[in-house]
């Protein structure tokens, strides 16, 4: 029957809901789906366990991936936070983005609170493009693209209602003392401290570490209030993106949370020389982080079942980047946070790109699926638009998935993908073309830097640099790069 939905859908068709009293055939025209975006901070390729992970415990997260698909190649669309979200709302990779890297205003506290670098006026967000189509739209947890008082904030790219951090920064407090509402400052029960300290007292002393906890934990807000709003729009379409905070640092989490990890791990205190906040229990701070946001998930997931939207809902969970380098308290290594892949946070090695992605659909993605299908955030937008069969208005990258979760349809694919970051390096960038990987390191200096080749079948750690072996490969990389490297920046220019 669900399949069948989704062809009416697809074709913007009519459902046979029965007889009425006459004989006469009554029909109905089908409800779009509601579309659920989950985008944890930070998460690396190899920390949920339906990714390998044997250290935190992800059960919500591990069932939804048995009941849908779980894709084995998927990419981030940046290797930092604010440009990966810029390519999943406007459909852009980082070569036509407007914003490329985590260029900052302002500071901590909160009186600085500046934002990053603002989308301009009007920019297509895939947000936007659902309004016009009828869909309540929601965001819920952190934005990173803009911050107060610009032209970047939700409420102006096509978000009905926005609940969360405006400024990444104000993001590294767990327990921050305050949240926007829309464009309203809205004080937690926390006030303000710091989450860059470092620890003034014993570390083997659990009162050491209270001036850190608060009362109103982020995870859990956002989690409420994402039921809030499934429930106050359970009556119409909606899409609501719900990018979590966890697991990015600093290392917070309750009591109670901590506490399923007690004694699990060796800990060393963090004191909080390495940047962001000290922990008694750094190791299972970090485990218990990612298992309260997979809590809070399955709590999403129950209401859908309890709403009866669970079979018209399209759920994804994914990750805006791969795990952070070793900082903060964080051992990526110890819980083989990224599996297999090399590299971290702010790299274009697949550490740092390549994120799990999980889609779920009673009825209509076959469930306990794996697809090694290459796709990249970019492709959201386009897939959304397909879902319910509405043009796209502006030119984009994205090549849609929708035909791989439903089995509806040729699924395309990709020619290549590009990746570009400027803030690391003197620049990176990387281009994917089937299974090759190319990297080049320096290009803002040199345009012509060298470029490192990995063979992706079989050197998925990337450890093998065979640019000598293939030049014929490499020359045709370069061809790749030089289109993007040359693609126009938007000459929006905000004042400050």
């Amino acid at each position: 029957m669900i399949r069948q939905l989704i062809q009416h859908i697809l074709l913007g068709g009519f459902l046979l809901t029965g007889l009425s009293c006459s004989g006469k055939v009554v029909r109905k025209q089908a409800r779009l789906p509601n579309v659920i975006y989950i985008m944890a901070d930070d998460l690396g390729y190899g920390s949920l366990g339906s990714y390998g992970q044997k250290l935190i415990r992800t059960p919500y997260l591990d069932q939804m991936a048995k009941e849908g698909i779980r894709f084995t190649k998927f990419y981030a669309g940046s290797t930092v936070c604010a440009p990966s979200r810029s390519t999943l709302l406007t459909g852009l990779s980082t070569a036509q983005s407007v914003v490329r890297g985590n260029q900052e205003y302002g500071g901590f506290r909160d009186e600085e609170e500046r934002g990053q670098f603002p989308l301009p006026p009007g920019t297509e967000t895939v947000a936007r493009f659902l309004k016009q189509y009828d869909y309540t739209t929601g965001l819920i947890g952190k934005w990173g693209l803009g911050g107060p008082q610009t032209t970047g904030i939700p409420n102006l790219h096509g978000f009905d209602f926005f609940y969360g951090f405006l400024d990444q920064k104000q993001a590294h407090n767990f327990y921050p003392s305050h949240f926007w509402r829309n464009q309203t400052w809205e004080a937690t029960k926390n006030g303000y401290f710091s989450p860059h300290q470092k620890l003034q007292g014993d570390p083997a002393d659990p009162a050491a570490y209270a001036l850190f906890k608060g009362m109103d934990y982020a995870t859990d807000m956002f989690g409420a209030e994402a039921l809030r709003f499934i429930e106050a729009h359970q009556e119409q379409p909606f899409f609501l993106y719900l990018p979590y905070t966890a697991p990015h640092l600093a290392l917070q989490a309750p009591d109670e949370a901590i506490a399923e990890y007690e004694g699990i791990f060796e800990e060393i205190p963090y004191i909080g020389d390495k940047g962001y906040l000290p922990h008694p229990k750094p190791k299972a701070a970090y485990a218990a982080m990612i298992t309260r946001m997979d809590q809070q998930i399955g709590k999403m997931l129950q209401l859908l079942k309890k709403l009866d939207l669970d079979q018209n809902t399209l759920v994804i969970f994914t990750s805006d980047n791969g795990a952070s380098f070793k900082m903060g308290g964080f051992d990526p290594d110890f819980f083989e946070a990224n599996g297999p892949l090399r590299g971290y946070k702010q790299d274009l090695l697949e550490g740092g790109i390549r994120v799990p992605f999980i889609a779920r659909w009673p009825g209509v993605i076959a469930p306990n699926t794996t697809s090694d299908h290459v796709a990249a955030n970019w492709d959201v937008f386009a897939t959304v638009a397909e879902l319910i069969q509405k043009p796209l208005r502006n030119v984009q990258e994205g090549v849609s998935f929708l035909p791989l979760l439903t089995g509806i349809g040729i699924q395309q694919t990709h020619e290549w993908l590009y990746w570009e970051f400027p803030e690391v390096k003197n620049g990176i960038q990387a281009v994917r073309w089937g299974k090759w990987k190319g990297i080049r390191t320096g290009w803002m200096k040199n345009p012509d830097a060298p470029i490192a080749l990995y063979n992706l079948d079989t050197d998925l750690a990337e450890l093998h640099d065979v640019a000598a072996q293939h030049p014929d490969v490499v020359a045709f990389l370069k061809t790749l790069l030089a289109k993007r490297k040359t693609a126009a920046l938007s000459n929006w220019n905000p004042s400050y």
